[in-house]
């Protein structure tokens, strides 16, 4: 990634059926990237090709964002007994599903980013990392994989050779290990617009992030995550956006070749 140069990602399309989470098209005129949902965690058929296709409109790059099949606990939940070849086929089944959906309106999947418990099992044990790395690579090994900075994923990605990109939460305390604080001890989720934005700039900027303890970890970002589904998301997004070009970034998406 180039120096100055950062994309703004934020998980969408992350509705079943009738029922709809976040202003994803408010959201889609702010970020540069967008992780769609692929049917596991949320999102369904109409959903994920109408989110494509709000993001194809925008020329927002859009990627895959693979859960556990867990549409009850909105893939937060570890689910016990599913092993790296199990969670290679379903990370291969998602990716493919949200291809056929792009290809419907003629856009094209640049990334893939686990979603959930998924994505925090993949930092931290190789055999989960190594799974999905092998099911990115099996569908097309042209995708851009998203996950944490110093991570077994991140290893996982490097060493098969696929293009990585670090990533880090604009909404979500750190711990002294650089894990996210888990959801349910308290400040665990940001709210205030302002208090994001000052946190992103310094992670992407002066590289280091500032952890829930007052702990200082040094860090190299290449994309920016807001929740989607964090009260004021969208808020926070512009507040985020406008503070990194105030710092002289280049708010941009991680692949523009993966744009039709």
């Amino acid at each position: 990634m180039p120096t100055g140069r950062i994309d703004l990602n934020c998980d969408m399309g992350e509705g079943f059926g009738a029922w709809t989470m976040g202003d994803d098209p408010a959201m889609l005129d702010v970020v540069t990237s967008a992780n769609i949902a692929c049917g596991f965690h949320a999102g369904d058929p109409m959903i994920m090709t109408e989110t494509v296709r709000a993001a194809l409109e925008r020329k927002v790059q859009i990627g895959a964002h693979p859960a556990f099949n867990d549409l009850a606990g909105f893939g937060r939940r570890a689910i016990a007994g599913i092993g790296p070849r199990e969670i290679e086929r379903l990370v291969a089944y998602q990716i493919g599903a949200l291809q056929g959906c792009a290809a419907l309106v003629g856009h094209r999947v640049g990334h893939v980013k686990p979603h959930g418990a998924l994505y925090n099992l993949a930092a931290v044990e190789p055999d989960i990392a190594a799974a999905i790395v092998r099911a990115i690579r099996a569908v097309d090994r042209s995708l851009t994989l998203v996950g944490p900075p110093a991570s077994a994923l991140e290893a996982a990605g490097g060493s098969a050779g696929l293009r990585v990109a670090r990533e880090v939460f604009a909404d979500r305390s750190y711990e002294d290990d650089g894990q996210l604080t888990p959801r349910s001890q308290p400040g665990a989720v940001i709210h205030d617009a302002a208090v994001a934005a000052q946190r992103v700039v310094g992670m992407v900027v002066d590289r280091t992030i500032i952890c829930r303890s007052g702990k200082r970890l040094a860090l190299v970002a290449d994309t920016v995550c807001v929740h989607g589904d964090t009260p004021g998301a969208v808020a926070i997004a512009r507040s985020i956006r406008a503070a990194l070009e105030a710092a002289g970034c280049t708010v941009a998406p991680l692949a523009s070749a993966a744009m039709p």
